[in-house]
């Protein structure tokens, strides 16, 4: 099928649906590009509301799980099912409870994503886990910081949700993200290896592509990071919109 859409890249200053309006799929990022601290850009909601059903969040948020940002999206007026979330915390809990059945987990990661986890059926509690997994933990620590590098030291399969460092804030200021937090890892014990499927890896791309059965030419995916979203797209072979607000690259 041809593509409707240019295949290069396209920068653009602000949302504007009629930027997006041929494509059968329209992928969204969302810290820096529908919200920043807990704040929805003015142009968010309209963009959302005319991109209707077609509308998809692809994020490497792994605080949160679909169904709480879908409500704390609603509050700010952004209307997203959670079934059209995709979230890279949650993906990867649920990528793990599909290909490593019966698996013990040590999860490094928000109080959110520690009870979707034991909803799934994941033992938290093995004192020689097979998997860790690393997500923007909050709590993070010292003392946590050790009882992971135990955990891979004794062997532990290594994951991250995502490798981003930071994401940005309203005025561009950078926030940790779990990127920083593996960097911390890697202080201790060398560039260890570990897997993620969080952008710029293009797997919940694709899985938003079968979802929705949609080719790949026939959606967009707009974000504000040529190093994250950019990748992600042309990973999935998805035309990337890059969304340069003022006062950012």
């Amino acid at each position: 099928m041809n593509s409707v859409l240019p295949p290069k890249v396209r920068p653009v200053a602000s949302l504007d649906a009629t930027q997006v309006r041929t494509a059968r799929l329209v992928l969204c990022d969302l810290d820096g590009c529908l919200v920043s601290e807990g704040r929805a850009f003015a142009d968010a909601a309209e963009f959302v509301r005319q991109c209707g059903d077609r509308f998809r969040i692809v994020s490497n948020n792994s605080t949160h799980t679909a169904d709480a940002l879908s409500a704390a999206l609603r509050a700010l007026g952004l209307n997203v099912a959670p079934d059209h979330i995709l979230l890279a915390g949650q993906q990867t809990l649920h990528h793990l409870a599909r290909s490593c059945p019966g698996a013990t987990l040590a999860l490094f990661a928000s109080a959110a994503i520690r009870a979707e986890a034991s909803r799934l059926g994941f033992d938290l509690d093995s004192p020689r886990p097979d998997i860790v997994l690393l997500c923007r933990d909050p709590g993070f620590s010292l003392s946590r910081l050790d009882a992971l590098t135990a955990c891979l030291s004794q062997g532990a399969a290594f994951w991250v949700a995502n490798t981003d460092r930071a994401h940005p804030g309203l005025d561009g200021r950078p926030f940790a993200e779990t990127g920083a937090l593996l960097a911390a890892v890697r202080a201790v014990l060398g560039e260890i290896p570990f897997r993620s499927i969080g952008k710029p890896d293009p797997a919940m791309a694709l899985a938003a592509l079968r979802a929705a059965e949609v080719d790949a030419a026939d959606a967009v995916f707009v974000g504000d990071n040529p190093v994250t979203d950019g990748v992600c797209a042309r990973e999935a072979g998805v035309p990337f919109v890059h969304l340069q607000r003022k006062g950012r690259s």
